[in-house]
């Protein structure tokens, strides 16, 4: 009977031991994703992070300008064409129109335009803040916090291109393939966030680590906190979403959109912008404690047996001459 009970007690205490643990664990994740958060949120403010969104502001307000000067026009045509192929669309807008929504023709190539050329937009401020502001706020934020911190080298610029390039051709496919389910009307709120935030999540924790982890270590950290950095990424895709309600204004009046082009890309470019110091900070600081950690293991030795004990105290012990010998 009492070891029938006792038995039950210890199980109650491995289970309460187990359930305060878990606890404990979730409480130091949010605080550490919280404590990055903020700090992110901070330094969106430093005039050298603002400094450094301007370049890609400009380059890709530029190209969309031109682009848009050159083939807007042509491009419409194309939509339009495309549009006027499909018989039952055809019909559906006759059916609007007899509803009272005239000219919906004109204004429905536009629209359409402008939606499709919003993945091309966030992909490509997405890699331009990876290429012209990333690097710069890394080392803002291992200036400012971590200034002890080793550098190892353990990633190229090479690299790094090469694993964005990789990374956004398949997010490329993933939208294309998912465009379909566009069409249901909760997805379209969904999906594009989603590949966006799986896309910022390869990008940005690469990024994060390239210049001060090594291979080895950064190949760990993802591993150890994967569902944090993809948590980070999902979140940041779905601040990415916040634009929306420029594109929105911008169905409604497309003779704004040379105004809406521009301050949409720069929305984006602040957004990524954050998302790359949460995941500098993010990363830096697990990067810090994964090399504490190492340091004190490799500083703890294994205690001896007690066989290598006795060993080593009978060898310690003074030899005492034989009888024959002694003077």
């Amino acid at each position: 009977m009492d070891s029938a009970k006792g038995k039950r007690v210890r199980r109650q205490r491995v289970q309460r031991t187990t359930r305060s643990g878990k606890r404990g664990g979730y409480t130091a994740f949010m605080n550490k994703l919280l404590d990055s958060f903020w700090r992110a949120a901070m330094y969106c403010l430093h005039p050298r992070v603002i400094a450094l969104s301007i370049l890609p502001l400009i380059i890709m307000a530029a190209m969309s300008l031109g682009l848009g000067y050159f083939f807007w026009e042509a491009a419409i045509a194309a939509v339009r064409g495309n549009l006027e192929s499909y018989e039952l669309l055809g019909t559906m807008v006759r059916w609007l129109e007899g509803l009272g929504l005239n000219n919906l023709r004109l204004v429905l190539a536009p629209v359409l335009l402008l939606f499709l050329a919003i993945p091309v937009i966030v992909i490509v401020s997405l890699l331009f803040v990876a290429v012209f502001m990333t690097p710069a706020m890394v080392a803002l934020v291992a200036e400012r916090r971590f200034p002890q911190l080793e550098r190892k080298k353990g990633g190229s610029l090479l690299a790094s291109l090469f694993w964005s390039l990789g990374s956004t051709l398949l997010a490329v496919i993933a939208l294309v393939l998912s465009i379909p389910l566009w069409l249901v009307p909760p997805l379209i709120l969904v999906l594009p966030p989603l590949i966006w935030g799986w896309l910022t999540y390869r990008v940005m924790s690469y990024d994060a680590l390239a210049d001060h982890a090594s291979g080895e270590e950064r190949r760990q950290i993802f591993k150890e906190h994967r569902g944090a950095l993809l948590g980070i990424g999902i979140l940041s895709g779905y601040l990415g979403a916040a634009p929306s309600l420029i594109w929105a204004s911008g169905a409604m009046f497309v003779a704004m959109a040379p105004i809406l082009v521009p301050v949409a890309i720069w929305i984006y470019t602040l957004v990524f912008a954050f998302s790359s110091l949460w995941f500098s900070h993010y990363a830096l600081t697990a990067l810090e404690q994964l090399r504490k950690k190492n340091n004190v293991v490799g500083q703890e030795k294994p205690a001896p047996s007690a066989i290598e004990s006795i060993a080593a105290n009978v060898t310690a012990l003074p030899q005492a001459a034989p009888p024959g010998l002694q003077p």
